[in-house]
């Protein structure tokens, strides 16, 4: 039987107009502050306490850091979110909040603002938030840049982390992540005129095509590691022998070893016309989330939807990265996608679904609880 919830539809989806109307594209370091005073706002509301509010390199982030529990007198849970989103100011005139049919849109509302406000809901509805953090970070969608330090620093006090990013197709947990590396391979060769003398042109035009195809070859679809040029740019005018070139590279792996080997690869590339040079900038950016890491919360995030009549949870593991790749690199529990139910992350059909909102905020709410009397272990 369905155990009787603390949670109101009209409840979440007040607060989720505002954080959605608020608009925070990453890059806009102004809009990404005025999102956090809204937070910070929501979140005293909710929690009865100001958060701390932590600016890095102009990124504001905010952190609440409920009781006096620690990892040593029974564990934190960290509950991790972030209230930046992909989408560029002025996106709310062609994609304004809606709810049609059951269906909410707008931006950000999947990726990640509404797990941001069922975390509110969810921690403030506790018998006690002794042991609870919540971390807002302000740059998830740039790489956690300006973050990652206080995120994996927040982590190590910690016996379980559960992150709101938006669930998996149908609602399922992410329990796997690849790991994700970048990179920029930057070619200095000689520039020349195209008619007069190309003789005594190095062309990086012709040098960063062939980079491309030993980068390429990288990758290993059994193992499950892409290895995808990206981005190219080269040269400056038609007429002219192309003096630099820069080639971005992204790197998806399931393991830390298959990271370690691409990454020696490309660092170990070499020029192949005479007089270009090669310069590799980048690496590295997050360790896979291996699925070991998210298996025991997932077994008990099975036990508590069970508990309270919730819909069936399924898992998946998927390419893309998120915040939780850094905690589960760090070696604690971790658990990805409690957040909303829907679809078209970073697009213009970003949706989630309506009758999904109240149910996953009981299930975090239940799994919280859950963990706070019974710490989680490997």
């Amino acid at each position: 039987m369905t155990t009787p919830t603390l949670f109101t539809v009209d409840g979440l989806l007040a607060d989720l107009r505002q954080l959605i109307e608020c608009e925070s594209p990453s890059a806009d370091l102004g809009a990404v502050a005025r999102s956090a005073d809204l937070v910070a706002s929501l979140g005293a509301k909710h929690l009865g306490v100001e958060p701390e509010r932590i600016t890095v390199d102009g990124v504001s982030h905010l952190r609440w850091r409920l009781g006096s529990r620690d990892r040593d007198t029974g564990g934190r849970v960290l509950v991790l979110c972030h209230h930046d989103t992909v989408h560029p100011l002025g996106t709310l005139e062609t994609m304004p909040y809606d709810v049609t049919d059951g269906v909410l849109r707008g931006p950000g509302c999947f990726d990640m603002l509404a797990g941001l406000v069922m975390a509110f809901h969810a921690v403030a509805a506790l018998a006690s938030t002794d042991g609870v953090t919540l971390l807002v970070t302000g740059d998830e969608e740039l790489g956690s840049i300006s973050s990652r330090a206080l995120i994996e620093e927040t982590a190590q006090e910690s016996s379980a982390v559960l992150v709101l990013e938006a669930s998996a197709d149908g609602g399922a947990l992410k329990t796997a992540r690849k790991g994700a590396s970048m990179y920029d391979v930057v070619v200095t060769g000689r520039a020349a005129h195209a008619g007069l003398e190309p003789e005594k042109g190095v062309n990086a035009t012709i040098e960063i095509s062939q980079q491309v195809l030993a980068i390429a070859s990288l990758g290993d679809p059994a193992a499950g590691t892409s290895v995808t040029p990206t981005v190219i740019s080269a040269g400056t005018t038609t007429n002219t022998v192309p003096g630099s070139a820069v080639l971005s590279v992204d790197v998806r792996a399931w393991t830390t070893a298959e990271q370690e080997r691409v990454d020696t690869a490309i660092r170990a590339l070499t020029p192949a016309l005479p007089g270009a040079t090669l310069e590799i900038r980048g690496g590295i950016n997050r360790p896979p989330l291996e699925q070991e890491l998210a298996a025991p919360l997932y077994t008990r995030a099975l036990t508590v939807a069970e508990k309270l009549g919730l819909p069936p949870l399924a898992h998946a593991q998927v390419g893309g990265a998120s915040d939780g790749n850094f905690t589960a690199g760090l070696g604690i529990p971790t658990l990805d996608g409690l957040g909303a139910v829907g679809g078209g992350a970073h697009t213009t059909s970003e949706h989630l679904y309506v009758d999904r909102l109240v149910d996953r905020t009981q299930l975090l709410h239940g799994l919280i609880q859950d963990l706070l009397k019974e710490p989680a272990c490997l």
